[in-house]
Parts: structure tokens; sequence; C-alpha cells
């Protein structure tokens, strides 16, 4: 699938919750990382979602955010995916940082140079990518 979401995770349906508008989808990558996707009850539907078929995340890279230190707080986003920051390409505005998860998937954000200056971003520095389960969407074959 070409798409010009930078991030597609390959992974299989674990869990579906079904509400009166929207469904909650459970998706299990390789290294046993979670992503959850909120999508509408109709797509649910139309894609024919349930568990055990494989399907295919997609995350724009703007819409991950990096984490360096907690600092004891807690987030409302449901996906917080732990990872290895592996390069940061600078660009006049804003920098990719590629990021590598314990089971080899990778994670490319895109961030405002700023952020890299403040966060220290650096190649082998242990970081957080966090994003929204709406911000996931669900493709499947066929």
């Amino acid at each position: 699938m070409k798409a010009s979401a930078r991030n597609q995770f390959t992974g299989t349906v674990s869990d579906v919750r079904i509400g009166a508008v929207n469904a909650e989808v459970h998706v299990s990558l390789k290294g046993g990382e979670t992503i959850v996707a909120s999508i509408t009850k109709d797509s649910a539907e139309t894609l024919g979602i349930k568990t055990g078929i494989e399907v295919i995340a997609l995350v724009k890279a703007p819409q991950i955010i990096i984490v360096t230190d907690f600092g004891g707080y807690r987030l409302s986003a449901r996906n917080q995916l732990k990872g290895t920051v592996t390069q940061v390409k600078p660009g006049g505005i804003n920098s990719e940082v590629d990021i590598e998860l314990s089971g080899g998937d990778q994670v490319a954000a895109t961030v405002t140079n700023d952020s890299v200056e403040t966060l220290g971003l650096r190649k082998g520095q242990a970081v957080t990518a966090i994003f929204k389960a709406g911000a996931v969407i669900l493709a499947v074959a066929g």
C-alpha cells in the first residue's frame, strides 16, 4: 500500500469494543506493543474489523509527540510506545526524528527544531512516541 502517512504499522486486531458511535480497536504489533485506534462504528463494520484479522495502522508523523521525561505526569493519550532515537534529520523549521521500537517497528515524528534542542534529542536516546487513538487510520486488505 502506498500512502502519505509515514507510519504504517502492520498488526493483528486483538480486541474490538463497539460503542453507539465509535469503535475502539486494539492492534497488536510484532514486538508486543499495542496501538489503540478510535474509528467510527460504521467504519469498523464497513472494513470488517474483528479480532484476528491483519490491519495496517497509519499515523502521520506530525501527530507524534515525543516525550523524554514524564516528570511524574500521566497522559490521556492511549498510544505510548517506548523506543530509541535512531536518527534526527534537521530541516529549516522542523526535524524528522526516527524512533525504533523494541520489536523493530519504526516511528517517524516531525517536530520543531526548537523541540529537538529543548529535549536534547539525539541518536541512542530513550524516548516515548505518543499519539491519540483518534489519530490512527486503519486499513485492511481487499
